[in-house]
């Protein structure tokens, strides 16, 4: 009996179809292997792939992750769903790109940093290397699933073969773990790093945990703290405070000719009367942990594990009855100025600053007094704490960091492609960065001397972390942490202290020179602001507070 020509042709396309099976272990196995690279790298430089033994506890790696994204896939190989799905881990696979070039990994205060990051942030990141890496990690592999046809069963039938997959996923994930326990359990403990490396597994476990971080709060809602605050008897003065926190960006505090650097990185600051601190830690490794955590009561260990938010030390400030201002040039305040009058600068076209889309940080200063005078005569009665939060030397792009005229040391690095840069190179354009910065801070304190007559005036410049510059082939920031080096985690904390603030406190400058190399950390930030303020509250612990040892008791 003949068949018709639609069944002739139905049971071509079956047999030019392939099964959900085949092709969920075919990506699992190559986002296993070649999607892994950066992890076989770090082991290869760890001399973990030197001997027989080696390359089996590796096989059984690649063969634990390869199980575990099978495992994932069959329960959720279904029509609708397998072909977004595989394209969703096959572009993640890109991830290999950054953490091969930059020396990063993936955790969820690194996929935090990443949603918070603006077009012009991520824009600086673009390379050709980078479109080559996405299209033959990402695009091709996904167009290639795209077009490929998949022979699906009735749904009973289906899900009878999506559960066999599974089971058959998973015991071959708990025989390569069992057979490779003890060197998985040590390699694991003593190279950290590892864990992170384990790409798309660590996207895949870091942006859940980035997305389930609301669920683990104790309220949605944000805490009130502060609310006892007032002002002390010191801010009975004849003129009221002008406090400017300069915000810094990616700051390497062993870069800063005033913490001892063989360059002459800060000339400017050089000149005037200032105290740095030179043994300060960061909060976290990158802007979306630090700058929070900087401005919270909490600490760095306890903001780690809250269960709730809270208001932070600006809202504190609006609470003892002072003004606030917060003025952006970098790609947001990540919470922290949402509940004072803002203003975001970096989208301004003023041409003596900004080109390319994109501002230097002079352009803060450009109009701030009028800034001021728009705040409520009240407030700003009592005393006004203003928030420039720096673009300062947020890399890859350094040479955009610092106008022409500040380009001291050369040939400096204009690629966003580190890695093709010199060593020499790449240290030029970070500094030349710092030299800017070092100009800008010349510039603010030069803006608050001249509104002496109206305010007792004062300046603080903390950075919000540090920078890799190819230490260890590692660039950028952001690693955990825990085993981040101590270039991404030591930051500089510098103190400008007019002679009428010096009095108001009181609080000597040159006390706090002497204790430039005391241990200090972002822990002390909330309190030492308070303490400057003299606002008062039962949350201020001058213990805490950095000025507290060169000045009368609170």
């Amino acid at each position: 009996m003949l068949r018709k020509p639609e069944t002739v042709v139905s049971a071509a396309a079956n047999l030019q179809a392939v099964h959900p099976a085949c092709l969920i272990v075919l990506c699992s196995v190559w986002m296993a292997t070649l999607a892994n690279l950066p992890l076989w790298s770090e082991m290869q430089r760890l001399s973990l792939l030197s001997s027989l033994h080696h390359w089996a506890f590796a096989a059984a790696l690649a063969t634990m992750v390869a199980a575990t994204l099978t495992l994932l896939l069959s329960l959720l190989a279904w029509r609708f769903t397998l072909k977004p799905l595989l394209a969703l881990l096959l572009l993640s696979s890109m991830a290999a790109y950054f953490m091969l070039s930059y020396g990063i990994v993936i955790d969820s205060s690194m996929v935090a940093n990443a949603l918070q990051t603006d077009w012009r942030e991520a824009s600086a990141l673009l390379s050709p290397r980078l479109l080559l890496a996405l299209t033959l990690l990402g695009l091709l592999p996904t167009a290639l699933i795209w077009r490929q046809a998949i022979h699906y069963r009735p749904w009973r039938r289906q899900l009878a073969r999506n559960l066999l997959l599974a089971l058959a996923a998973a015991a071959l994930l708990a025989s390569a773990t069992l057979a490779s326990f003890q060197p998985l359990a040590s390699n694991m403990r003593n190279h950290r790093q590892l864990r992170y490396l384990i790409n798309p597994l660590n996207l895949i476990y870091a942006s859940a945990h980035v997305a389930s971080a609301p669920l683990r709060m104790a309220s949605s809602g944000l805490e009130p703290i502060g609310m006892d605050a007032h002002l002390g008897t010191r801010n009975n003065a004849s003129k009221p405070p002008l406090l400017v926190l300069v915000l810094g960006e990616t700051g390497r505090s062993g870069n800063f000719g005033l913490n001892g650097y063989g360059r002459p990185t800060t000339p400017e600051m050089e000149r005037e009367n200032l105290a740095s601190f030179r043994n300060v830690w960061s909060c976290g490794s990158n802007t979306a942990v630090s700058v929070p955590c900087m401005f919270s009561h909490l600490g760095r260990a306890l903001f780690a594990g809250r269960k709730s938010n809270f208001e932070g030390l600006l809202d504190v400030v609006q609470h003892a009855g002072m003004a606030a201002l917060w003025v952006e040039n970098q790609s947001g305040c990540k919470g922290v100025c949402e509940r004072v009058p803002n203003v975001n600068s970096s989208a301004l076209t003023d041409p003596r600053f900004c080109r390319a889309g994109e501002c230097h940080d002079a352009i803060m200063l450009e109009g701030l007094e009028q800034r001021l005078q728009a705040l409520p005569a009240e407030r700003r009665a009592r005393g006004v704490v203003v928030v420039l939060h720096q673009m300062g030397s947020h890399g890859p792009a350094y040479s955009k960091r610092s106008p022409d005229a500040f380009k001291h040391f050369l040939p400096e690095c204009t690629s966003n492609d580190l890695q093709n840069c010199g060593r020499a190179e790449l240290v030029n354009a970070y500094d030349n960065s710092i030299a800017y910065t070092d100009r800008f801070l010349a510039s603010t304190i030069g803006w608050l001397k001249h509104r002496q007559a109206e305010f007792d005036t004062a300046m603080v410049y903390v950075a919000d972390h540090g920078e890799s510059l190819g230490e260890n082939n590692i660039y950028l920031h952001g690693l955990p942490y825990a085993i981040a080096p101590d270039v991404q985690k030591k930051v500089p904390w510098i103190t400008w202290l007019s002679a009428g603030f010096e009095q108001r406190r009181p609080v000597r400058t040159e006390c706090l020179r002497s204790q430039r190399d005391r241990p200090l950390s972002h822990d002390n930030y909330f309190h030492s602001v308070l303490g400057l303020l003299d606002i008062r509250t039962s949350l201020y612990q001058s213990a805490l507070d950095v000025y507290a040892d060169c000045a009368s008791s609170y």
